[in-house]
């Protein structure tokens, strides 16, 4: 568990787990609207060495981002309601990436009970606890 007082903070714990990302890592994030998911990515980006300004994918569903150490396939399932919504996406094929993949919202692909490529799954939940403070829950990525 880490306790974010800025965006900066948050960036920067991503950036540490870019840093020993290996490929086919899927980081499935969750956390309410405004928590820092994208500050977390944009930092993580950093960590594998992507030059590239990282925004949100709600309306495109996934951003890729090369230049790095691993590609970074950037999903967001926000506007995807149903199992049926997820799986008529396409979003399967980013389970066992080519590179390094994160699922913000990826609650709603949980609920889908889609078979996540175990081992390689790492869980990362961000708690807003205040103003500018996170509560960041996350499994061990050996940073």
């Amino acid at each position: 568990m880490f306790i974010s007082h800025s965006p900066a903070e948050t960036e920067s714990l991503g950036a540490r787990f870019g840093r020993v990302a290996e490929r086919g890592l899927v980081i499935a994030l969750s956390g309410d609207l405004g928590a820092g998911k994208t500050q977390f990515v944009k930092g993580l980006a950093r960590g594998l060495g992507i030059p590239a300004r990282v925004h949100s994918p709600t309306f495109t569903l996934v951003n890729e981002y090369g230049g790095g150490r691993w590609v970074l396939f950037h999903l967001d399932l926000y506007r995807l309601e149903t199992p049926e919504q997820i799986l008529a996406a396409g979003i399967e094929e980013f389970l066992s990436p080519a590179g390094v993949a994160v699922v913000e919202w990826a609650e709603r692909l949980e609920a889908s009970r889609w078979p996540l490529a175990a081992g390689r799954i790492k869980k990362v939940k961000i708690e807003i606890t205040g103003e500018a403070e996170r509560k960041i829950i996350y499994d061990d990525f050996g940073a």
